[in-house]
């Protein structure tokens, strides 16, 4: 169904806190808005306060503060009218294995009161859009994960949701059918006027399709923005690190480097020299070590990649982020959902 685009944000949340037995707190006083129409990402690692959040949007925990509102409908106290018009895509969707692509459509459909022709007509716009139409009356149990992932969407799709949350949507997913995936949800944003979440850990596939992303530690949000805008937060904090390569590659080059004004602090990374300083300084850099006979192989500003900007903001809050394995050091990081279908079909 197609849908009008409006600067109304769909989603607010007000100081949302949870706590657990002994004080602990999953989720503190997180507020943020979400306009119709966006794709909105979480990312943080396994208990940042991603799921506890999506949990309590849905309405199948109680906060212990705070509130939120999609559609102007209170999550906790309206939890049924949210249900109506929230979907859930879980990292891994559960269908009955015994039952075709298709008729697992018509089940979620009567659970939300569609019958006969509408409910015939809705299953086949479905499978359309998410190209299952060949594979409809395949069971489900030949599915690969990619093609479970995308009838998953066509299940969310059978109640016409206005906002649809998706835990780790990319995982496990072949190149191609991420490519698909990605273009799939692109659509729903812009030509439906949908609004996703989408909560992840896959760094570049939330880079190439969220409009904004919200930076999780500890179960605080720490950062909010578009990539741009959080990369030139923290370049206005006077966070540069200038990647270089240069030869001859000796003492004498750090030593000129340091000289360079607003330089911080020379680091080594593999056969790479990591220049921090608190501005802009690649111009002075470039004219510094040509004036000197050096030979400049590699020159690149740090900060406009998301694994980057995250690996940055963890700095900030005290953690250790390993950009290689997309882990906080020191803790297990399994990143599965905390309930499957835990919303239920049809909710």
């Amino acid at each position: 169904m197609q849908r009008q685009r409006t600067e109304k944000d769909i989603l607010v949340i007000r100081n949302f806190s949870k706590s657990y037995q002994k004080g602990k707190k999953a989720v503190s006083d997180l507020s943020l808005s979400v306009q119709a129409g966006d794709i909105y990402g979480f990312i943080g690692h396994n208990g940042a306060g991603k799921t506890t959040t999506t949990l309590m949007l849905l309405g199948l925990t109680e906060p212990s503060g705070g509130r939120a509102q999609i559609c102007g409908y209170d999550c906790t106290r309206d939890s049924l009218q949210v249900k109506k018009i929230t979907g859930y895509l879980p990292d891994n969707v559960g269908f009955y294995p015994d039952m075709t692509g298709r008729q697992n459509l018509r089940f979620t459909g009567r659970l939300n009161g569609l019958q006969g022709e509408e409910l015939e007509k809705r299953i086949d716009e479905m499978l359309k859009r998410v190209g299952m139409t060949n594979a409809a009356d395949r069971k489900t149990g030949t599915y690969s994960r990619g093609m479970k992932q995308r009838l998953g969407i066509a299940d969310v799709l059978m109640k016409d949701p206005q906002i649809i949350i998706m835990d780790e949507p990319t995982l496990g997913i072949d190149p191609e059918g991420m490519r698909e995936l990605l273009a799939l949800i692109r659509q729903l944003s812009e030509e439906d006027q949908r609004t996703i979440l989408i909560s992840s850990h896959q760094l570049h596939q939330v880079q190439q399709i969220c409009d904004r992303v919200g930076i999780f530690v500890k179960g605080k949000l720490i950062a909010c923005g578009s990539v741009g805008e959080l990369a030139v937060q923290l370049q206005s904090e006077g966070n540069y690190i200038l990647e270089l390569e240069a030869y001859p590659h000796d003492d004498r080059l750090e030593n000129l480097l340091h000289t360079v004004e607003g330089v911080k602090k020379i680091a080594k990374e593999n056969e790479m020299i990591l220049v921090h300083s608190d501005r802009d300084c690649h111009n002075d850099v470039i004219v510094t070590l040509l004036m000197n006979g050096y030979d400049l192989r590699r020159l690149r500003q740090r900060g406009g990649d998301l694994d980057e900007i995250y690996s940055k903001y963890f700095e900030k809050a005290g953690e250790t982020y390993d950009s290689d394995t997309g882990k906080r050091k020191g803790f297990r990081d399994n990143f599965r959902s905390l309930v499957r279908h835990a919303s239920g079909k049809g909710k």
